[in-house]
């Protein structure tokens, strides 16, 4: 994808993203408190860190990110545990991949019984972020996924994709397109759902990510 004729990254967004805080107003968002739990401490952490951290000062405590080192299988059990914990995680979240996970249709339908939102996705988190720059490719292997992504991510920012990246949300959201990622998104999971598929190990690429943030960033107004 070139970026012939549509002006430079942070021009592009800027009406988005530049006055984010000024746009509040004296009005305050409905954002409730998010609880998100995750088993990897690299990409899923620092991306949702990075969204936290573009969100107003004052709201920012609305979004708990926990790595829990726990085999997937375990992360509805440690989201609700730590729900009962505090009181205040009124929506809770687990973040996983399909990788290589067993039981990964099982573990969905138990979040969904204790209302746990899932926010899955088939073959890994990187065929999320990859929607940010207007696809999700049909990749069904986690490694094919993040090497494709890599050199998309490479050829956009010109430089290298790193898993421990600290600043990734920043870049996806300056050099790629957050609402785009979300219809992408949408689209690839709507698609799915027309071809029969109904399990979601069967459905790729697909990435229900996308609900969790576009459920926060229309809280927060910005869509």
């Amino acid at each position: 994808m070139t970026n012939k004729g549509r002006g430079k990254p942070s021009d592009r967004r800027a009406g988005k993203r530049r006055d984010r805080n000024q746009r509040f107003g004296t009005r305050i968002p409905e954002l409730g408190y998010y609880l998100i739990v995750t088993d990897t401490d690299e990409t899923e952490k620092n991306y949702f860190e990075g969204l936290r951290d573009s969100i107003p000062e004052e709201l920012k405590d609305r979004l708990v990110i926990k790595v829990e080192r726990v085999k997937t299988v375990e992360l509805v059990k440690r989201a609700m545990e730590l729900t009962d914990a505090e009181s205040q995680y009124r929506i809770p979240w687990i973040v996983f991949d399909r990788d290589q996970v067993k039981d990964f249709d099982e573990i969905i339908r138990l979040a969904e019984k204790n209302d746990i939102n899932a926010g899955w996705s088939n073959p890994c988190f990187e065929i999320w972020m990859y929607s940010y720059f207007g696809e999700m490719p049909a990749i069904r292997e986690s490694y094919t996924c993040c090497n494709r992504f890599a050199e998309k991510f490479e050829k956009a920012l010109g430089q290298k994709y790193f898993k421990k990246d600290r600043d990734i949300y920043r870049k996806l959201v300056r050099y790629g397109n957050e609402e785009k990622a979300i219809e992408v998104a949408k689209r690839c999971y709507k698609k799915c759902l027309e071809n029969g598929k109904k399990k979601p190990s069967e459905m790729w690429p697909v990435s229900m990510v996308y609900r969790l943030v576009d459920e926060i960033q229309r809280k927060l107004g910005l869509f």
